[in-house]
């Protein structure tokens, strides 16, 4: 399961972030979320996080820090459309990766737990 969540945010991720640098629709959203300075690091670390919880695959500390960072960039996010009165459905999406990437964090930490014995 943890490969297939990996997956699925990791792939949403990039596209997302692509989107942040290069899209004229997001320009205009981080305009309305009144935050156009956050625009590109925000594009820039949703790439990064989605390469990193797909990696984590193949390195788990990798992953868990890059699902821990993605979770943190949700919860902001989810904060900042409620701030601009979103609705419940807007903040939707980013209600579900900040929660799905606590869960990928969670499940690569504890990977790396059991590899290295920390838990009996």
């Amino acid at each position: 399961m943890l490969p297939v969540a990996s997956l699925v945010s990791g792939l949403g991720f990039l596209i997302y972030g692509f989107q942040c640098l290069v899209s004229p629709f997001m320009k205009a959203e981080f305009e309305r979320f009144q935050v156009p300075r956050y625009r590109v690091l925000t594009g820039i670390l949703e790439i990064l996080g989605g390469l990193g919880v797909m990696t984590g695959h193949f390195v788990p500390l990798i992953g868990a820090l890059a699902g821990a960072g993605l979770c943190v960039l949700m919860a902001m996010g989810v904060v900042t459309r409620i701030r601009v009165k979103d609705s419940v459905l807007q903040c939707l999406p980013a209600s579900f990766f900040c929660v799905l990437n606590g869960l990928i964090a969670i499940q690569y930490f504890k990977a790396i737990s059991l590899t290295s014995g920390l838990l009996k």
